[in-house]
């Protein structure tokens, strides 16, 4: 046998990783190929599984063994927990785990094994490190890498993932959405144009990427997904089947998700139970039935079948929720099913038999399975790594990927402004100018929203913070250009700055929990189902933020030039804004417009008066921020509902 010499002078070698829920891989470029990186054994897939139940940190196969009998020790599946709060209540589902629940500065899970707590950015590292391990061996020294992540990962979770890798030791070259990496293998590989769409049904998340391929033009037209669903979903489907046949249901374990509630099933038989169904979906992806032997908790054995039928029925509702997201990806992108040249299988689940014939189903087409679905992302993960080394062949390929979801901030009555809108090409920037309030305000506070409603209390809140030292101005007159740029990465920075000082702050948002299934699901079918009641609620609420500043203006007026009132009209402004007010206190958008027209008119007269004195006495030799200030009120009568936003 002949071995390669390695110089180990010679320069690092990108590297791509696919960190997976259920398994993670490692792949480089060879010979202008991507192709994947055994360990010693010749295995490609790592399961995604560490151990911490000796005196030594195990990583893979050997801690999947020593899960069945240190299931507290061992954690699984640990990709479902990133970028989550310690006080998210879909954790405890997640595992038969222990929690450390003492206070602490940081919102993160923390898993407590052998008295000393983990998080999942640590666990996660251990599986990285050991990926660089492998590579280490194969290439001689790993360099950069690209690091893939569920398109639908947030802000938080994506972060998580760079922190995990630094503490691998991996610098970073760039993260890449998973369904992206996997049709970049693709289109390279088969060489195919056309428009494509992604299913990435993987262990613990979905993604679905329409995308165009084009002469070496990957450019993503839409993304959507679920950050937790995925295979270990259809084993806990499994898990809850095999209970009901074991008779457990009736003693309170109704739903696959209550595995560990019951006081019998302790953490090693819960392991074991899905250990087992994970199995028994394997068996059941070549045969139409299984049978296995399941421990009870009490001792003895039960023998427990599953037919391909039954599992079917079980995965069913799984794949419906694939189905929500896909149509919403095919209508963001602006295309009907039959428009799509294929559709590439990725992820481990779609060996499924039923996940594939729904995907069919679905789009109408047989889909696409060229390149190893276990393989593909890592693959084309290494092919990017590869162009951002400078080893690849840059102009050949270009990489066009979006936004999953929109991004704003909060502006007067509760509103949603829009900075960049969900789907927007990545890495991009986009400004929105706002202005003061109030007179003499001296701060913005800048509330960074990331959702599809038009009001932030239904859209997950990202980031606050103040912009001070505002010069005292009035209402109107103060400008603030609010920056959002969002890196390659998928990762958000807001640039604040006060166009008349120049006063300016940056700010990295980094929320401290991610999205979960239920969230992402919220904010995008719900924008959907309360579009036309949202777009009412936004009126009503822009409109009451314009009355108040233009009753405001009027009030002040009146006490500043009461003596250039003409007979009745003072009577006429004080009923019209009367109106105004109770206009205001309704829910009737169109009542609260018709009452600031109202009261526009009624004040037209004496605007033009207080800027006719307001010019006579600048001609009088009067300090011009004096003028200014005293010009600012009388223009707020009439003008004060075009300057309150953009």
């Amino acid at each position: 046998m002949l071995f390669e010499i390695f110089d180990p002078k010679a320069a690092p070698k990108p590297i791509g990783i696919d960190l997976g829920t259920t398994n993670s891989l490692v792949a480089c470029v060879r010979n202008e190929k991507p192709v994947a990186i055994a360990d010693c054994n010749g295995e490609i897939l790592l399961p995604s599984v560490v151990s911490y139940a000796g005196d030594e940190v195990v990583v893979g196969t050997p801690a999947l063994a020593l899960a069945q009998e240190h299931p507290r020790e061992t954690i699984v599946s640990v990709k479902r927990f990133m970028g989550r709060g310690a006080d998210d209540p879909e954790t405890r589902r997640l595992g038969p785990y222990e929690f450390d629940d003492t206070p602490s500065d940081v919102n993160t899970v923390r898993f407590r094994v052998r008295g000393k707590t983990k998080t999942p950015v640590e666990v996660s590292a251990d599986i990285l490190r050991e990926l660089k391990t492998r590579a280490d061996d194969e290439l001689g020294r790993a360099g950069g890498a690209v690091i893939t992540v569920p398109a639908y990962f947030d802000d938080a979770q994506r972060q998580a993932t760079k922190d995990a890798a630094r503490l691998a030791g991996l610098d970073v070259l760039r993260l890449i959405n998973e369904p992206t990496a996997a049709a970049l293998a693709y289109g390279l590989q088969t060489k195919k144009n056309g428009t494509f769409a992604v299913y990435d049904l993987g262990g613990g998340t979905f993604d679905v990427t329409v995308l165009l391929l084009e002469d070496g033009v990957f450019q993503v037209k839409s993304t959507g997904g679920d950050s937790q669903l995925g295979g270990d979903d259809m084993d806990r489907a499994i898990g809850g089947e095999v209970l009901e046949q074991l008779g457990w249901l009736a003693a309170g374990i109704a739903k696959p998700h209550s595995l560990t509630k019951h006081p019998k099933w302790t953490p090693a038989v819960v392991r074991l139970v899905l250990d087992q169904a994970r199995q028994m979906k394997h068996v059941l992806t070549e045969k139409d039935a299984v049978e296995a032997e399941v421990p009870l908790p009490d001792g003895g054995s039960r023998t427990v079948r599953l037919t391909r039928a039954r599992f079917d029925e079980l995965v069913t509702p799984l794949l419906e929720r694939t189905g929500v997201a896909c149509k919403r990806a095919l209508k963001d992108a602006g295309l009907a099913a039959s428009a799509l040249d294929g559709v590439i299988l990725v992820g481990g689940a779609t060996r499924v038999p039923a996940v594939r014939a729904y995907v069919k189903k679905l789009f109408g087409k047989e889909p696409l399975a060229d390149v190893d679905p276990d393989q593909v992302v890592a693959l084309g993960a290494a092919v990017q790594a590869d162009l951002l080394a400078g080893q690849g062949r840059a102009d050949e390929v270009l990489l066009l990927d979006v936004t999953p979801l929109s991004l704003g901030i909060e502006v007067g009555g509760g509103v949603v402004d829009k900075i960049l809108p969900r789907n927007t090409t990545i890495p991009t920037a986009a400004r929105g100018t706002y202005t003061t309030q109030e007179d003499n305000q001296t701060g913005f506070e800048i509330h960074v929203v990331q959702g599809e409603r038009e009001m932030v209390s239904d859209c997950r809140s990202l980031a606050r913070f103040t912009l001070k030292g505002i010069p005292r101005l009035p209402a109107g007159l103060a400008r603030l250009e609010v920056t959002f740029r969002v890196d390659a990465d998928g990762l958000l920075a807001v640039h604040a700055r006060e166009t008349t000082t120049g006063i300016e702050q940056t700010v990295a948002v980094k929320p401290t929990y991610g999205l979960d299934d239920a969230t992402v699901e919220r904010m995008l079918t719900e924008a959907l189902d309360f579009g036309e009641e949202d777009l009412t609620k936004r009126r009503v609420a822009e409109g009451r933020v314009e009355a108040q500043r233009i009753m405001l203006a009027t009030r002040k007026s009146l006490d500043a030039d009461s003596d250039l009132l003409e007979s009745g009209e003072r009577a006429a402004i004080e009923s019209a804004t009367s109106t105004l007010e109770a206009a205001c206190k309704g829910e009737d958008p169109r009542k609260i417009q018709n009452g600031i027209d109202d009261l526009d008119r009624a004040t037209k007269g004496f605007a033009g008066r207080r800027m006719n004195r307001a010019i006579s006495r600048a001609i009088g030799g009067r300090k011009v921020d004096d003028v200014g200030h005293e010009v600012a009120h009388a223009k707020g009568i009439e003008h004060a509902h075009d300057t309150w936003q953009k």
